[in-house]
């Protein structure tokens, strides 16, 4: 079966550099960051149970 070259081509031709990586990362993040929102909004009860869980996770954290 054919490998799908499409996917890797930024990879074969040439490494990444530091800044494209940073930027591609800080762009996901901002997607993620989006994504939550949108689910927040449209699912608000199971929203404020995850906050309440994270808050509980947070006390009971030992550094």
């Amino acid at each position: 079966m054919p490998e799908d070259t499409s996917v890797n081509d930024t990879h074969t031709a040439q490494p990444e550099t530091d800044a494209e990586r940073r930027r591609r990362r800080a762009r996901f993040l901002r997607e993620l960051a989006e994504a939550r929102e949108l689910r927040d909004r449209v699912q608000p009860r199971r929203a404020k149970v995850a906050r309440l869980r994270h808050a509980m996770r947070m006390r009971t954290f030992r550094w």
